[in-house]
């Protein structure tokens, strides 16, 4: 996600008031399912286009913003950086809430179900909801990656995304550790892959069968390699969906 910046990147870009990234406080006790996909979508928003601008500094959130005798640096606006680190603490902290709440809806949700199922199977009635109970249908499978974050644009032939099998038009279901629910557009799974160089990253994709409707669900293991002959670690390009 590129943010537009004028020669002079010290110039002040984003908003330092009082909520985190401009996002108002909200009672999320009090919001749908939808609602809370949409707010930790904007939080997501938020969190990219912050560390953009921290990138445009040259700084992350660990970068020694003094000397080495301890004096603030004047090469870089320490002010402003201050007060991003803050907001993207902030928002960081509103995220993990928004997805505590997220995962206890769906829970709700499937216990719900459970409970429904349980109730036709002790009143003898066999109907369509037997199914409910299935492996396919648990909090754990759909918290798990069931659904597809981001779809795979390219692969670079010969690349450690090539060797380990990912085609263009793969959908990622989930990147070792990261799924739909918590990639923040994707910037997890740039994490996963510095902290995994030269280790193996399980990628469980789906993948449609030539023209047809067939999807076939695989899993496959992915090396991140600086030494595979081209750019960055995996030689593939992914946008989120």
């Amino acid at each position: 996600m590129g943010i537009p910046m004028d020669s002079n990147i010290h110039a002040p870009t984003v908003s330092s008031g009082p909520t985190s990234g401009g996002i108002p406080a909200r009672d999320l006790s009090k919001l749908s399912m939808t609602d809370l996909m949409k707010h930790k979508e904007k939080i997501e928003e938020e969190l990219s286009a912050l560390s953009s601008v921290l990138s445009s500094h040259g700084v992350n959130m660990g970068t020694s913003l003094t000397t080495f005798d301890g004096f603030p640096r004047d090469d870089i606006d320490v002010a402003q950086i201050r007060t991003i680190r803050a907001q993207i603490i902030r928002l960081r902290y509103d995220h993990k809430e928004a997805m505590n709440h997220i995962e206890k809806g769906i829970h709700a949700h499937f216990a719900s179900l459970q409970s429904a199922r349980d109730s036709t199977a002790t009143s003898g009635t066999t109907n369509g909801s037997a199914s409910l109970g299935s492996e396919a249908n648990t909090p754990e499978t759909v918290m798990g990656g069931i659904r597809p974050f981001a779809k795979v644009n390219s692969v670079v032939s010969g690349s450690p995304a090539d060797r380990a099998g990912l085609k263009t038009g793969d959908a990622i279901r989930s990147f070792g550790s990261v799924n739909w629910l918590n990639h923040e557009r994707l910037s997890k799974v740039a994490e996963v892959v510095q902290q995994n160089e030269g280790r193996a990253i399980t990628v469980k994709i789906s993948r449609k069968e030539g023209a047809s409707d067939h999807t076939v669900e695989l899993d496959l293991e992915l090396i991140p390699r600086r030494d595979w002959g081209g750019r960055g670690l995996l030689g593939c390009h992914l946008l989120p969906l």
